[in-house]
């Protein structure tokens, strides 16, 4: 593609019509092929003809423009949480982003470092996205869903362990990680479980619940089990530290919060002396390659997330059908990957 010319000051923008001009076809054929229009048949020479005359001519269509034609806007909003987003859910929105984009939306992720979640809200109707896919960070209330909706988004989804009422939800119980993790633990005959919760700040979303199934499981077991939170940061000493207290604690295994954590206090238990997992056993979350390069390679639970109908295709099925019930489609599936550490 050649470098656009630079523009002389009071020039006008390119137009729609310019681009007709130097490809030679209509202004109707010009919207047609930039609006990504399926209906009208043209042939791949002219499609490529008029996005190079565009591209030469440095012509985006006007967005505003297309959503007065369309009824509504083009714009999903992802906002961007202010806690710590994994690789997993990186690796979601990643694809999510590229599906929508597949339908012709426009995406915007947007920050809200600061504010609550109706300022949150409130910022975002300005920007009147036809949907807005929330984290579950923000706690997004009914108020805030209610402020989207007026201002024309047709689909409100919120993202994490917890429906909101009046928002459609993808759901991510990470509680059920935590449950997968205990009821391995106990199927291996552990009984004096501890549960690593991080200091640092932004894993209390992910941590609180986790250590919730893992209470749960032992209580809807018929084991004399227990469970004892154990607080951690990531950093060798605190690692050290908890480790040198390990055999006072009487704990026979652990469920690490995931393999990062693992892996850590794994280096300092066996610094301390221990045997991984003759005196404790410990399980982690994630799957990390590098667990498996540890001795003993180290128990994990896997994660995915997944749908029944890809979540792209979900928002552009609702944004076109909105006012129906809200939706809860249940996207994470763990399984354990049981080796040698546990």
């Amino acid at each position: 593609m050649s470098q656009l010319s630079p523009q002389p000051a009071g020039t006008s923008l390119p137009t729609s019509a310019d681009v007709a001009r130097l490809a030679g076809v209509s202004r109707a054929t010009v919207s047609y092929v930039l609006n990504n229009n399926t209906t009208v048949r043209i042939s791949d020479s002219t499609r490529r003809r008029v996005r190079e005359a565009a591209a030469d001519l440095g012509y985006v269509p006007h967005a505003a423009a297309r959503s007065l034609r369309a009824g509504h806007s083009r714009t999903v909003l992802l906002p961007a949480g202010q806690a710590p987003a994994g690789a997993l859910y990186q690796r979601f929105l990643t694809q999510l982003e590229l599906g929508l984009r597949r339908l012709d939306y426009t995406v915007v992720r947007y920050g809200g470092v600061g504010q609550d979640a109706d300022e949150a809200a409130m910022t975002w109707a300005e920007l009147r996205p036809v949907a807005v896919v929330s984290p579950d960070d923000l706690a997004l209330t009914p108020y805030g869903i209610g402020v989207l909706t007026r201002s024309g988004a047709r689909a409100v989804i919120t993202l994490g362990s917890q429906p909101v009422d009046g928002a459609h939800a993808l759901v991510v119980d990470q509680r059920e990680v935590g449950a997968h993790a205990v009821r391995h633990l106990l199927a291996r005959g552990r009984r004096s479980i501890g549960v690593v919760v991080p200091q640092e700040p932004g894993h209390a979303l992910i941590a609180r619940p986790r250590l919730a199934g893992a209470l749960r499981a032992v209580e809807e077991s018929d084991a004399d089990a227990g469970v004892r939170a154990l607080p951690l940061r990531y950093q060798e000493d605190s690692a050290q530290d908890l480790a040198s207290r390990w055999r006072t604690l009487g704990l026979d295994a652990v469920f690490a919060y995931d393999d990062e954590y693992a892996m850590l206090l794994t280096r300092a238990l066996q610094d301390a002396g221990l045997v991984i997992p003759g005196d404790t056993a410990v399980i982690g979350a994630g799957d990390l390659m590098l667990g498996r390069l540890l001795r003993p390679r180290l128990s994990s639970v896997a994660m995915e997330l997944t749908c029944e109908q890809r979540p792209a295709e979900m928002i552009d099925r609702l944004v076109q059908n909105p006012g129906g019930p809200p939706e809860r489609h249940h996207l994470l599936r763990p399984a354990v990957v049981a080796r040698e550490s546990s």
